[in-house]
């Protein structure tokens, strides 16, 4: 008993000994604070030009800007997978339908719901915003455009080319026909639109 009551006022000794203010009460200077040590009157030194911070290196100029040699690219630099529609879909319908609505036509509820502006919200499905390179649409989500403000903040570079690649769908979907389709898929979609007509046909008997 003596032993462990030894050991505890010994842990206590330690712990009181360690335990002390000296880090936090030092003389320091705090970020962006006016300071008398440097003759510009600031407590830090600038960083060094051309410092990029651990990273953030971003050397793939297409991927990070959608722009090349001074032009908007016209091909998605990554991959277009089924993951990545999906991902741009769910984006799209939270930061983009609230004006664009749902469709990409320009009526989210927010410009049906008296958002008055000079240029109306953008119609994904007029034919200048068809023929835009999707660099276009990523640097409009990157840097905005009118009195759209940028998403730089809320949208990752990657879900940024989901989003793209989404809005490309949409247009896409709005504007094919049936000619657009191979044979195959007219057939699977004759396949699918078979029952509808027997049922039509079955109930004008």
């Amino acid at each position: 008993m003596r032993l462990l009551r030894t050991l505890l006022l010994g842990s206590v000794a330690l712990f009181l000994v360690g335990c002390n203010t000296d880090m936090w009460v030092q003389n320091k200077q705090a970020p962006m604070s006016e300071s008398e040590f440097f003759a510009d009157g600031s407590s830090i030194r600038p960083l060094v030009p051309g410092t990029i911070p651990r990273g953030h290196l971003r050397e793939d100029g297409a991927f990070y800007t959608g722009i090349v040699d001074g032009k908007w690219i016209d091909k998605i630099p990554v991959p277009v997978t089924n993951e990545l529609m999906a991902r741009g879909k769910d984006r799209f319908d939270v930061y983009c339908t609230p004006c664009h609505g749902r469709l990409g036509d320009g009526q989210g509820m927010i410009a049906q719901r008296g958002f008055q502006l000079k240029r109306p919200v953008g119609n994904y499905h007029t034919d200048r915003l068809r023929k835009m390179p999707v660099g276009h649409f990523y640097d409009v989500i990157t840097n905005g455009y009118g009195a759209m403000y940028s998403y730089a903040s809320r949208i990752e570079p990657q879900d940024r080319w989901a989003v793209v690649a989404y809005i490309r769908a949409l247009q896409l979907s709005q504007s094919s026909s049936v000619n657009d389709l191979t044979e195959a898929e007219k057939a699977k979609l004759n396949e699918k639109m078979e029952p509808k007509k027997e049922h039509a046909e079955g109930e004008g008997h």
